[in-house]
C-alpha cells in the first residue's frame, strides 16, 4: 500500500509512530489536499479544508516531524511556508499486523477507499467530452496467481508507472497547463475473499 507516489524506489516505509501521526482525520486530509492539489501553505489548506490556518499549521508540523510531508523546495524565500506531501508505504508487516494499530490501520484503509470512491464517482458524473474522453481507461482483472506471481506483476506495473511519472514530471515541471492535467492511477492487487 502506498501514498502520494507511484513507485516503490523512492518510498519509505513508515512505523508505529508516523502511522499514529497520519490516521487522523484532518491530516489524511491535508495530505490528500496536498497531493491533489500540490504544493500549498497552512492557509491555503485551511481555506481549502474549512479550518484555521492555527490548526492546520499544528498538523502540518506533527506530519513532517514523521516526515510525511516536507517543505516544498519551489517555494522558498517568502514568509508563508509551503509544504508538499512526501510518498510513504504502509508494508511492513509488524505494523500492519499490529494489534495495538488496529485501529489506526483501518482508519487509514478507509480513507483511501473513501477518497477513490469519491473520485472515481466524480468521474463518473461528468465524464470528459474533449481528448480526455479516450485516454481514461477503468478496467478490473480477476486470474489465479501466487504471492510471488503478485508481487512480481505489481512491482512491474509500479516500475512502468514510475518511468511514466518520471517523464511527466520533467515535460511538465511547472505542473498543470494547456492541455496536461493532474491525473490520478490506482492500481491494486489482492486476494479475493
Amino acid at each position: 500500500m502506498t501514498e502520494g507516489k507511484t513507485g516503490t524506489a523512492t518510498e519509505r516505509s513508515i512505523g508505529a509512530q508516523a502511522l499514529k501521526a497520519f490516521a487522523h482525520p484532518l491530516r489524511m486530509a491535508m495530505y490528500s489536499a496536498l497531493r491533489d492539489h500540490g504544493p500549498a501553505t497552512a492557509t491555503q489548506l485551511g481555506e481549502r479544508l474549512g479550518e484555521s490556518s492555527g490548526v492546520t499549521s499544528y498538523h502540518l508540523r506533527q506530519l513532517a516531524k514523521h516526515g510525511l510531508v516536507e517543505d516544498d523546495p519551489a517555494h522558498t524565500g517568502g514568509r508563508e511556508r509551503w509544504w508538499r506531501p512526501v510518498g510513504f508505504a504502509m508494508d511492513d508487516p509488524a505494523v500492519l499486523h499490529d494489534a495495538s494499530l488496529r485501529a489506526q490501520t483501518e482508519a487509514v484503509l478507509q480513507h483511501m477507499l473513501a477518497e477513490r470512491t469519491q473520485a472515481l464517482g466524480a468521474v463518473i458524473q461528468a465524464l470528459p467530452t474533449d481528448s480526455w474522453q479516450t485516454a481514461i481507461g477503468f478496467s478490473s482483472t480477476t486470474i489465479t496467481m501466487t504471492p510471488a506471481e503478485l508481487e512480481a506483476a505489481l512491482e512491474e506495473a509500479f516500475t512502468t508507472l514510475e518511468r511514466h511519472a518520471v517523464a511527466a514530471k520533467a515535460a511538465h515541471p511547472d505542473g498543470p497547463g494547456g492541455d496536461a492535467r493532474r491525473v490520478r492511477i490506482y492500481l491494486d492487487g489482492f486476494p479475493l475473499p
